[in-house]
């Protein structure tokens, strides 16, 4: 079961359609990796909470426009939490060039592959991880958001 949780209205303001955005996104996400079932809960919130979180978790004091909170292995398959944050988000979209709602699918589906076990530490990890967003981009009819230069994700500057 997927709980959507919509803490700031501003993002029903911006997109009346934001559930069924973020719905959209994950479904498809699960589903290309087989995990059709899987319980999780994706929080539409503003910028405040998502900086305390992400200090709380990742000692970090700063804002930023999705985190993911795995749960440890269940019997009622719950996959975990993803967060995302409305001023990161839309200031993003606006800087690169994109729908407001192409940048929130591709968002979900990247924190909830966070929830699958992926991640962007290294080069190779990276690439694959940006490989199955684009797939799962495409099924939605959202354009490739690496060609916008939407970056790095975080991904820790290459060892000299």
């Amino acid at each position: 079961m997927i709980d959507v949780e919509i803490e700031d209205a501003a993002w029903t303001t911006a997109l009346p359609e934001a559930e069924a955005l973020v719905r959209a996104a994950a479904d498809a996400t699960l589903a290309s990796e087989g995990a059709v079932g899987e319980g999780m809960t994706l929080l539409l919130t503003d910028d405040e909470a998502v900086r305390d979180l992400n200090s709380r978790f990742r000692q970090q004091d700063k804002p930023t426009n999705v985190l993911s909170f795995p749960a440890l292995q269940n019997p009622d398959r719950f996959l975990g939490d993803v967060a995302l944050a409305y001023g990161v988000c839309v200031r993003e979209a606006r800087e690169q060039g994109k729908p407001l709602a192409h940048h929130l699918q591709h968002l979900v589906a990247h924190g909830v592959l966070h929830l699958l076990g992926y991640d962007h530490m290294s080069d190779a990890e990276a690439a694959e991880m940006e490989g199955l967003e684009r797939a799962v981009l495409a099924g939605l009819g959202v354009p490739d958001p690496y060609l916008a230069g939407e970056g790095d994700h975080d991904r820790p500057p290459p060892v000299a």
